[in-house]
């Protein structure tokens, strides 16, 4: 695989966490991945790691993005961003499914443009979401 352009490693060696997770197409930049890693959205075998952390076939990578967990498992290594096929073949995607959208859209919405909620508003909102 050394004339092959797709990154893969051929031995499964071991590749930096931040560059893994960006080039499965986790995160669209290689930057927002390592801030990820380093804010501890992304663990390890279960364990908060830092950017330089290494990744072989086997580890379990569990990632917190967009309001829901990401749990892969590692197949193959990458060191360059690849199509999301190829991508896809390179982890077992051990996630749980997303939530519903009615769960995002239950919560009421103030109208745009309606300005700052009023005390009496904002008490009724506490209300609503159980702070109160």
């Amino acid at each position: 695989m050394a004339g092959s352009n797709t990154g893969a490693e051929p031995g499964g060696g071991p590749v930096r966490i931040d560059v893994w997770v960006w080039a499965v197409r986790m995160y669209k930049t290689r930057s927002e991945a390592a801030n990820a890693v380093r804010a501890g959205h992304v663990k390890l075998n279960g364990a908060a790691v830092k950017p330089s952390t290494q990744v072989v076939p086997g580890d379990r990578v569990k990632a917190w993005k967009d309001y829901r967990d990401l749990e892969y498992e590692v197949v193959q290594t990458l060191r360059k961003r690849v199509g999301a096929p190829i991508a896809r073949q390179c982890y077992i995607d051990h996630s749980p499914p997303p939530p519903p959208k009615e769960y995002f859209y239950s919560m009421p919405k103030r109208d745009r443009g309606a300005g700052r909620p009023t005390k009496k508003e904002r008490r009724e909102i506490d209300r609503l979401q159980g702070r109160r």
